[in-house]
C-alpha cells in the first residue's frame, strides 16, 4: 500500500508527501517527547526521511532532512520552542543528524540510478535478443512461403514435361503458401492496428455456425489430417459481432491447434448462447500447455517452450485483443485427461430469426 502510494508521484505530490510525513512524525514526536525524549524523536525523523528516500527524488527528500532537522531543533533540542541550542553536545548532535540525513540521502538516490541504469541495460540487451529472435522468426515465416510460391511458378512456367496431376500439385502448394504469407501479414496488420488503437469496431448480425465451417474450410487439405468435429445447436441465434475480427480470431485459433498438435488429433469446436452471451470453445487432445506458461501464451511475441519450429507469436495475443475490443474475455485451460481447451465469452446482442426458422 505505501509503494502504491509513492510510486512515481508527481514533483508536486512529492513536495506535499516529505512536507506532511516530516509534520506528522514531528506530532507523534510532541505526543511521545515527555516518554522518549528528544534524541528518540531524532530517530525517527531519520528513519521518516530514510523511508521517503527509498520513494521520492533527492530535491523533496532533502527539503525533508531540512525540515526535519529545523523541526528537531526548534520543538525539541532544549531550549524547546526556540532556535537557540543550549549545550555544545546538542549542537553536535544536530550538525551530525543533518549530514547524516544529508548523506543518506544522497546515496540512497545514487544507489536507486545505478539500480536503474543496470535495468535498463539488462532490457536493452533482452529486448535486442527478443527482436534478433523476432526478426529471424520473421524471416523464415515469411521467406518458406515466398520460396514456395516463387518454385512452384517457375516449374509451372516450364510445364512441358508435367502431368495435370503435378500441375495441380503445384498449384495447390501455391495456395498453400499464399494463404500462410497472407495470414503472416494479416497477423502483423492486426497487432499494429490494436496497438495504435484506431480500428473501429463494426458490428452486424453474425450466423457464427457459418463462420466456424468458413475457417474449417480454408485449412484444407491440411485439417484433414485432424478429427474435427463441430457442435453448434440448430437454433443458435445470431450475433451482433464484428466479422472480420471474429473471423481472424477463429482462424488463429484454429491454426494454433494445427501447430502445435499432431496429424489425428481431436479437434473440438463448439458455440452455444447463454444470459445473452455467445459462447464459444476450441479444444484439443494434444499435449496441452505448460501449467506455468499457461499465464503468458496471450503476451505479444510468446511462443510455449518446446514448440514446433514456424509462428511469430502474434496469433494468441490477437485472439485476446479482438475479443477484448469486443468487450468479451479469452481463457485458456487444460483438459483434465489430455489436451487444452480456448474459451471465448462475449456479451453482445442476439437475434432469434434463426431460432424460429428451425421450429
Amino acid at each position: 500500500m505505501i509503494k502504491d502510494l509513492f510510486h512515481n508521484p508527481p514533483r508536486k505530490k512529492q513536495y506535499l508527501i516529505s512536507l506532511v510525513a516530516v509534520l506528522s512524525v514531528a506530532t507523534l514526536g510532541l505526543a511521545l517527547h515527555d516518554l522518549v525524549g528528544y534524541q528518540v524523536v531524532a530517530l525517527m525523523l531519520l528513519v521518516t526521511v530514510s523511508v521517503l528516500t527509498m520513494f521520492l527524488d533527492i530535491v523533496p527528500v532533502i527539503i525533508a532532512a531540512v525540515l526535519s532537522a529545523l523541526l528537531w531543533d526548534l520543538l525539541f533540542i532544549p531550549p524547546r520552542f526556540t532556535f537557540v541550542i543550549g549545550t555544545t553536545e546538542d549542537r553536535l548532535l544536530l550538525l551530525m543528524y543533518f549530514i547524516i540525513a544529508l548523506i543518506h540521502a544522497v546515496l540512497t538516490y545514487k544507489i536507486k540510478q545505478v539500480q536503474k541504469d543496470v535495468r535498463d541495460r539488462e532490457e536493452k540487451s533482452k529486448a535486442i535478443k527478443f527482436y534478433n529472435a523476432l526478426l529471424n522468426s520473421l524471416s523464415h515465416e515469411l521467406r518458406t512461403p515466398i520460396t514456395t510460391i516463387i518454385g512452384s511458378t517457375d516449374n509451372l512456367m516450364n510445364a512441358e514435361n508435367l502431368s495435370e496431376k503435378d500441375k495441380t500439385e503445384l498449384l495447390s502448394e501455391i495456395s498453400i503458401a499464399s494463404l500462410r504469407l497472407n495470414q503472416q501479414v494479416e497477423n502483423l496488420l492486426s497487432m499494429s492496428r490494436l496497438e495504435s488503437g484506431v480500428f473501429q469496431i463494426k458490428k452486424d448480425w453474425c450466423d457464427v455456425k457459418e463462420l466456424i465451417y468458413t475457417i474449417i474450410h480454408r485449412f484444407e487439405p491440411a485439417i484433414s489430417n485432424y478429427k474435427v468435429s463441430v457442435f453448434v445447436p440448430d437454433n443458435l441465434p445470431l450475433f451482433k459481432l464484428d466479422y472480420g475480427l471474429m473471423e481472424q480470431v477463429l482462424h488463429n485459433l484454429v491454426s494454433n491447434a494445427l501447430q502445435h498438435t499432431a496429424d489425428g488429433t481431436d479437434i473440438v469446436i463448439t458455440a452455444d448462447c447463454e444470459d445473452e452471451k455467445l459462447l464459444l470453445t476450441i479444444s484439443d487432445s494434444g499435449k496441452g500447455f505448460p501449467e506455468k506458461e499457461i499465464d503468458l501464451v496471450f503476451d505479444k511475441f510468446y511462443r510455449v517452450q518446446g514448440s514446433r519450429p514456424g509462428g511469430t507469436g502474434l496469433g494468441l495475443s490477437i485472439v485476446r485483443g479482438f475479443v477484448e475490443a469486443l468487450h468479451g474475455k479469452v481463457t485458456l485451460t487444460n483438459l483434465p485427461l489430455r489436451g487444452a481447451m480456448f474459451t471465448i465469452e462475449i456479451p453482445t446482442e442476439v437475434s432469434y430469426i434463426n431460432r424460429l426458422k428451425n421450429e
